[in-house]
C-alpha cells in the first residue's frame, strides 16, 4: 500500500456523458471495422437499448452479427458458442452491451478467436498469449465496472465455480459510458450493482496492491455510492443520480482493475458459482465480514474509508462499528439478504466454497493471509 512501490496502471479510452452511445458507430470505424459481433443479452433487447446501437451501425455502413445467448453468470460453455460465432461470421471487432455478463463473455470471446485455445486455458493472471480484437463496451449498468477493467468473470460448469481471467489483453479498447443506459435498471438490480461498486471500491483500497493512483478512484467511488445509492433507490428516473452512480461505478472499476480486490471476491466467485446468484448480491452480503476479518490490518484505511462514506471523521471511538453500521444502513436500504442461508446456501456446502476461495487470484491482494480454514469460518460467520 506504500506510495513508493512500484505499479502500473491500465484503463481504456473513455468517453463519458450523456449521449456517449451515439459514438458507436464511429468508434468502430475507426477502429478499422470490418464485421462487428455484437454482444448483448435478452434482457437488454426486451429493454430497447440494442436498437439503436445497431442503427448506429448501419448509419455509418456497418456489417454486424447479435449474440445474445448470454445470461447472468456466464459459461464457458457460452463463451465457445460465442467465439465459434465470431469466427464463422468473420468478425473483426467486439461491441458488449449490457452489465457485466455481456461484457465479461464478450471478452472472453475475443481472447478464444486469438489464441485459438479453451476459455479455461485463461483463468489464472496473465495467461492470455496473443492480443484480442478490439473491444467497444457500452454498459447498461452501473457496478460492475467490465468496461473498464482487467478481469472477467466465467463460470466453468463443471465445478460450478466461478473463474477469473486477469489480463491487460482485455481491458477494452474503449468504454462508452452513457447513463441514460442504466434508466431501464429495475430497484432491484440498481441496488445490487451499486453495493457491488462500494465493494470493488473498498477492496482496492484496502488491497495489498493499491497505490496513490487507484487510491483516489476508490474513494471517489466510495463518497459517490455513498451519496447518490440512496437516492436513486428512491428514484429510479433521475438522471442525475444515475450519473452518479455511472460515475461511482466507473472510478470503482479505474481502481479494482489496477489494484485487484479480496477475500469478499473470491468467496462470492464461489458462492454466485454454486447457487447462480447476482454477484452484487453475494458481495454485498459477505462486505461486512470482509471488512470485520481484514480490519486490523489497516485500520488506518478503513478509517479513511468510513471517512469517505460520512463525508466527515468518524463521530465515535469505534471506527469499526460506526463502518460496519453505514454498510448495514445501506443494505437494508437495498434490500439485501441478511444471511447467506437467505439466499439459499447448504451449511454442508461451506467447506467446498472456503476450498475454492482460497485458491482465488483475489486472494493474493487480500490484506490478510487467510487459508481454507478461516474462510470457512467467516462463512460460517455469515451463514
Amino acid at each position: 500500500m506504500g506510495g513508493l512501490a512500484m505499479r502500473k496502471f491500465l484503463a481504456p479510452e473513455l468517453l463519458y456523458g450523456l449521449g456517449a452511445t451515439d459514438f458507436a458507430g464511429q468508434y468502430a470505424k475507426n477502429l478499422g471495422s470490418g464485421k462487428v459481433f455484437v454482444a448483448t443479452d435478452p434482457g437488454v433487447i426486451e429493454s430497447g437499448l440494442l436498437e439503436p446501437v445497431l442503427r448506429l451501425l448501419e448509419d455509418d455502413r456497418l456489417d454486424y452479427v447479435v449474440f445474445s445467448d448470454i445470461r447472468p453468470n456466464p459459461t464457458l460453455t457460452m463463451v465457445m458458442e460465442g467465439a465459434r460465432v465470431f469466427d464463422e461470421e468473420e468478425c473483426e471487432l467486439i461491441i458488449a452491451l449490457g452489465g457485466g455478463s455481456p461484457m465479461d463473455c464478450a471478452k472472453a470471446v475475443g481472447a478464444v478467436h486469438a489464441n485459438g485455445l479453451h476459455a479455461s486455458e485463461f483463468f489464472g493472471v496473465d495467461r492470455i498469449p496473443h492480443p484480442c480484437p478490439p473491444v467497444i463496451c457500452i454498459p447498461t449498468t452501473s457496478g460492475s465496472a467490465a468496461d473498464v477493467s482487467q478481469f472477467a468473470i466465467i463460470k466453468d460448469e463443471r465445478t460450478s465455480i466461478k473463474n477469473a481471467i486477469i489480463s491487460k489483453s482485455i481491458v477494452p479498447d474503449v468504454s462508452l459510458t452513457d447513463p441514460r443506459n442504466t434508466l431501464t435498471m429495475d430497484r432491484a438490480l440498481t441496488a445490487a450493482t451499486g453495493l457491488d461498486a462500494l465493494t470493488h471500491a473498498i477492496e482496492a483500497y484496502v488491497s495489498r496492491a493499491s497505490s496513490p493512483i487507484t487510491d483516489l478512484h476508490a474513494l471517489r467511488a466510495i463518497q459517490l455510492v455513498s451519496e447518490f445509492l440512496p437516492k436513486v433507490l428512491g428514484d429510479l428516473s433521475n438522471l442525475d443520480y444515475r450519473t452518479g452512480m455511472s460515475l461511482a461505478s466507473m472510478h470503482a472499476g479505474l481502481a479494482f482493475s489496477n489494484a485487484s480486490l479480496g477475500v469478499v471476491h473470491a468467496l462470492s466467485h464461489s458462492l454466485g458459482g454454486l447457487l447462480d446468484l447476482p454477484h452484487g448480491e453475494c458481495n454485498s452480503l459477505l462486505l461486512s465480514f470482509g471488512v470485520r476479518a481484514n480490519y486490523s490490518a489497516a485500520p488506518d484505511r478503513y478509517a479513511r474509508i468510513l471517512e469517505a462514506m460520512a463525508g466527515e471523521g468518524p463521530s465515535s471511538r469505534d471506527p469499526l462499528s460506526e463502518l460496519l453500521a453505514r454498510i448495514a444502513d445501506l443494505r437494508e436500504e437495498a434490500g439485501i439478504p441478511g444471511r447467506l442461508k437467505e439466499l439459499g446456501l447448504g451449511e454442508a456446502d461451506i467447506p467446498e466454497l472456503a476450498r475454492a476461495a482460497a485458491c482465488d487470484p483475489c486472494m493474493l491482494t487480500n490484506p490478510l493471509p487467510f487459508e481454507s480454514a478461516d474462510l470457512e469460518a467467516l462463512l460460517r460467520d455469515a451463514f
